[in-house]
């Protein structure tokens, strides 16, 4: 069968966008319909928008809907581009789905329930369906955005998401560069971070992606980032900049960056990375530095004074830390921060007397 036919209703809600509600079965569902996964290509394109099958929550409902008494009051979002018609009748309507050509419509929400009563083809089980014409993917994917910030989605896959699409409320717009940002960052041949950086598409990733958006947004607000974004070559310079930075942060302390994880390294921990974006502000304004060699020297002289992956941080006056005692809350990046600029300062000081 490729065409399905539903009585449905019309709720009058957007201007803009068409919303429908059915009920199907869940095995035709996903004849029409697909749960696009998020991934991507070879050249580090973002593809789909789903995230990945969480195998132990399917097995909990899938366990759930085995039973006689099993029920699914929640709808199925489901989101089309093409392949749709609605003939309306005074509130109510038919719609009809053709799936001639493959599937038409994209699992925006429900897609565990769905996996779950795929594994059980026994079960003729229906779903409540809510669907959604959209004018284009990028809408689709806007939508899918908007619907799921408000559930318990991980913020990283949004946030991953951002850059593709317009239109979004500020608080997630305001993010979108960042994000972008991260994306060449973590896919770029010529970035130094290149593949280090973990989100839903690059698991094995060490930085966390959403502590170097917050680096990131800091400088575009009120740092180096937003200096250099005036110029007519911004993009370019500021992912210069970033990378040239941490290439020298790898090249200096490579036994705290190799291998690392941010449990066994703070220089790859939040605290660290927030630190060290801080140090890199101070050294492209007060000394210039751009290129990696411009930031070697400088941080060649902390090497002595610092506590990675072992021992004790002495930040004076008694203060004193076990080195996988900072965690990433503003206090303590800031005083590691502090601690690490004076520190430069002093070297500076010494070096010029």
């Amino acid at each position: 069968m490729s065409k399905y036919e539903y009585p449905a209703i019309l709720p009058r809600q957007s201007d803009r966008y068409r919303v429908f509600a059915f009920c199907a079965r869940a095995a035709d569902v996903l004849r029409f319909a697909r749960i696009d996964r998020i991934g991507r290509t070879d050249e580090g394109a973002l593809t789909g928008f789903q995230r990945p099958q969480v195998a132990a929550h399917i097995k909990e409902i899938r366990a759930y809907l085995e039973r006689d008494d099993a029920v699914l009051p929640n709808s199925v979002v489901v989101a089309f581009t093409r392949g749709v018609r609605i003939e309306e009748k005074g509130g109510v309507a038919k719609v009809e789905i053709d799936g001639s050509e493959g599937t038409v419509g994209f699992v925006v929400d429900g897609q565990q329930r769905l996996s779950a009563l795929e594994g059980l083809p026994q079960k003729d089980f229906e779903v409540f369906v809510s669907g959604i014409l959209c004018e284009s993917e990028e809408e689709l994917r806007k939508q899918f955005i908007l619907i799921n910030n408000t559930r318990p989605l991980p913020k990283p896959l949004i946030y991953e998401l951002l850059p593709t699409v317009n239109g979004l409320p500020h608080r997630l717009s305001s993010r979108s560069d960042a994000a972008a940002f991260i994306e060449r960052l973590n896919y770029d041949e010529a970035s130094s971070l290149r593949g280090q950086i973990k989100q839903h598409t690059n698991p094995d990733g060490v930085l966390q992606d959403t502590v170097m958006q917050k680096m990131i947004m800091a400088s575009m607000s009120d740092g180096a980032l937003r200096e250099l974004s005036s110029a007519e070559d911004g993009a370019e310079r500021s992912f210069q900049l970033i990378s040239n930075f941490f290439a020298a942060v790898q090249q200096v302390f490579r036994d705290a960056w190799v291998w690392h994880k941010p449990r066994t390294s703070r220089l790859v921990h939040g605290v660290g990375i927030m630190a060290m974006g801080y140090l890199m502000e101070y050294l492209h304004s007060a000394l210039g530095a751009f290129e990696t060699n411009d930031f070697i020297p400088a941080l060649d002289s902390l090497k002595g004074v610092t506590a990675w992956t072992s021992g004790t941080w002495d930040f004076g006056e008694g203060n004193q830390r076990p080195w996988n005692g900072l965690q990433f809350v503003p206090r303590d990046y800031m005083e590691l921060s502090q601690y690490l600029l004076s520190q430069l300062k002093r070297q500076r000081s010494s070096r010029s007397c």
